[in-house]
């Protein structure tokens, strides 16, 4: 793997006094006892190496997250003079490894310092004790109480994104007018907007794909959970064994079902598609009224940034109402690395309220930060507004002995290929009695 480093503006400064210095020494070549000069010596830096996934898969886009998340390393980089370097994934280098099974290797052997992780990879290192705890970090305080939620194991917290990533239903406006339909609020009302669309000739009214179906199943099984006054006895239940996690999942399992059941979502080909690469076009083009995608997907072109139509995004369809999704990546720091406090240090100034200003005003995004605004789009205004209310559920929780959204993504595929809910349902049961096992 190739290290990249970034090299702010500070940095090419100091390269061109080095050039000037070497230039000078060569001008006095020559001359008796140059008095004047004084040797030119570099101090040494301090090198945080930071692993992260975000690299450009087309050459020519432009990777806004990446601009954004370099503007406040550069941050942490001209206030603690450390200099920070990218270690990146690329798949040529790992071929069919994943950048969850690359990361976990390369945390577990110490080889970077700061990690950008996926939900699945925070819990895992937690429960080894491989991630720093970040609650001591000024920035900590700002957080949002969904942020700590989502990213504390054993009363530590262990990781903080720089922006909350949250899914929910795009939506073609202009088609739901068109045939008298409501935005749906419950899963009856989904489904009967989905008969009514399918009666006027909508082929497959949701588009789907192999990764993000399971945001129906987390909004039906947690919204009570995550909006009710017992969500911390209710874990601890699901962590003991007291309650089981298939008795929660088992009616957005039904339901997504009953979705392939009437022709309302292509079982076979969600079971093979990439995300937005498959359901896009259709989406983009009238044809597909419905899809799911993460709010980023509002602000850009290249996904759902520029329709010819009204676009809404709502939160999935529950007993209480549209519900947003949430999952959780988050910069964490290995305890056991060579800079770890010198990259703690960094991670703080990153998640800054000034530096996650600057961060979400670039991407539009929703802060981590209680105390960072952005006005977002027109069309993400129905789901923010569910946000802003705090009413949402997580779809990923580090508190969870078992972990939620990579293994619910992997059961869902297996229902996407035919296996029933009560197989699917056993799976379930099955992950919990391992956990229970494990920490017996």
């Amino acid at each position: 793997m190739k290290k990249r480093a970034v090299y702010g503006p500070r940095r090419w400064a100091a390269v061109l006094l080095s050039v000037a210095a070497a230039l000078t020494l060569a001008s006095c070549e020559g001359h008796e006892d140059p008095k004047n000069l004084i040797p030119q010596v570099e101090e040494a830096k301090t090198v945080v190496n930071l692993f992260s996934p975000m690299e450009k898969i087309d050459p020519d886009a432009e990777n806004v997250a990446r601009t954004a998340s370099d503007l406040t390393v550069a941050m942490a980089e001209h206030a603690l003079g450390v200099t920070v370097d990218y270690n990146t994934y690329t798949a040529e280098n790992y071929q069919d490894k994943t950048y969850d099974e690359v990361s976990l290797d390369r945390a577990r052997n110490n080889m970077d310092d700061l990690y950008l992780l996926n939900p699945d990879t925070i819990l895992t290192l937690g429960k080894e004790g491989k991630l720093m705890d970040l609650s001591g970090l000024d920035s900590a305080k700002n957080l949002r109480q969904v942020v700590r939620t989502a990213n504390t194991v054993d009363g530590k917290l262990i990781a903080i994104p720089q922006e909350v990533v949250a899914y929910g239903l795009f939506v073609n406006k202009d088609l739901f007018d068109r045939y008298g339909l409501r935005l749906p609020q419950t899963p009856e009302e989904f489904l009967e907007c989905c008969r009514v669309l399918k009666e006027n000739g909508i082929e497959t009214p949701v588009g789907a794909n192999r990764w993000w179906l399971e945001t129906f199943v987390f909004a039906q099984a947690y919204a009570e959970l995550y909006n009710g006054e017992n969500a911390e006895a209710e874990i601890a239940a699901l962590n003991s064994g007291e309650a089981r996690y298939s008795d929660y999942m088992r009616p957005g399992f039904e339901f997504l079902q009953t979705l392939i059941d009437r022709g309302y979502i292509d079982a076979e080909k969600a079971a093979v598609s990439e995300a937005i690469e498959a359901e896009g076009p259709d989406f983009l083009a009238g044809k597909t009224p419905i899809v799911m995608a993460y709010w980023g997907a509002a602000n850009t072109e290249t996904a759902y940034g520029k329709t010819d139509f009204e676009m809404q995004v709502i939160g999935f369809p529950s007993a209480l109402g549209q519900m947003p999704v949430i999952p959780m990546t988050g910069l964490a720091v290995c305890v056991d690395a060579e800079h770890a406090e010198d990259a703690a240090q960094v991670l703080n100034i990153m998640v800054s309220d000034e530096a996650l200003q600057i961060y979400s005003d670039n991407n539009r995004v929703i802060s981590p930060s209680k105390n960072v605004k952005v006005d977002c789009v027109p069309a993400l205004k129905p789901l923010n507004d569910r946000i802003e209310a705090g009413v949402y559920v997580l779809g990923s929780n580090a508190g969870m002995n078992v972990e939620q959204w990579g293994n619910t993504c992997l059961i869902v595929r297996e229902l996407l290929n035919g296996a029933t809910v009560d197989q699917c349902m056993a799976a379930f049961d099955e992950l919990q009695d391992a956990a229970l096992n494990a920490a017996a």
